[in-house]
């Protein structure tokens, strides 16, 4: 199966992709400030260079209770980033916004994908990934369900087609910690298979979430990598095609693992 963003076509099911995660956040719940400039193109290539098939640049914090800023200074903070980082590697870049100025820009600067957790579609966002040609996820935000999910991804592919933009271009991510409870978190890691849409990829981000956490009783989130590598399996046994982390180096292990046992799922 192919996921079309731009230039790119990125193979999946063969393999689970790994999403690497670089925050350009200053109050990032598990790394806020801890890379800018320089440092943030470094964070990048060192992914790569562990294993990544994506990386993930966000310059707007999501945690619970974030202030949200505006899309000119979340620009301002990602675009030289973007624009060295295009310059210095092939992979296919995903910029993390809900903007579409920042959309735009960000496109227009070497991005390939467009993460967009706000779980709202519209004419103008469609429009500017169906004339980049780029690849769109999209992430049921708020509380719900197995049911409810696979009811708000149903609704969204359909949303789409009718704004114009091709199947091909979409992703979907169940929206692990966007507005759930515990047991919903926990319930949609268990039953990918319940939800997930068929011809397009589903994508899962738990890394260091608060879900984590309380599962495993670790209170420090750079050190719930054990914990996210449960997950992971969990949700790549289930059918998850990409796996957003931020410890690719060492949760790689758990991912290609966890593959290798899916194969003898009968």
């Amino acid at each position: 199966m192919i996921w079309k963003c731009r230039d790119k076509e990125i193979e999946y099911e063969s393999k689970t992709l790994i999403m690497g995660i670089i925050n350009l956040t200053p109050d990032s719940f598990s790394d806020g400030g801890k890379y800018k400039g320089e440092k943030a193109v470094k964070h990048a290539l060192e992914l790569e260079k562990d294993g990544a098939d994506i990386l993930d640049l966000g310059a707007q914090s999501t945690r619970p209770g974030y202030t949200e800023i505006s899309p000119e200074e979340e620009w301002a903070r990602l675009g030289g980033v973007l624009s060295e980082l295009r310059q210095k590697t092939s992979l296919p870049i995903s910029v993390d916004t809900y903007f579409p100025f920042v959309a735009k820009k960000a496109l227009e600067n070497g991005a390939d994908i467009i993460n967009d957790i706000s779980g709202i579609i519209t004419a103008e966002k469609a429009e500017i990934i169906k004339s980049s040609g780029a690849g769109w996820v999209i992430t049921h935000n708020g509380s719900g369900g197995a049911d409810e999910v696979k009811a708000f991804f149903e609704e969204a592919l359909e949303k789409c087609k009718r704004l114009g933009v091709n199947e091909n271009q979409l992703c979907f991510d169940m929206g692990i910690g966007f507005g759930k409870s515990y047991e919903q978190n926990l319930e949609l890691i268990a039953n990918v298979k319940k939800y997930k849409p068929s011809g397009t990829p589903l994508l899962l981000g738990t890394s260091r979430k608060r879900v984590i956490g309380e599962a495993s009783r670790q209170a420090v989130p750079e050190k719930r990598v054990f914990g996210n590598i449960a997950a992971d399996t969990a949700a790549i046994l289930g059918g998850t095609d990409i796996i957003r982390i931020h410890d690719v180096k060492n949760e790689i292990q758990g991912v290609r693992t966890a593959e290798e046992i899916k194969k003898w799922i009968k």
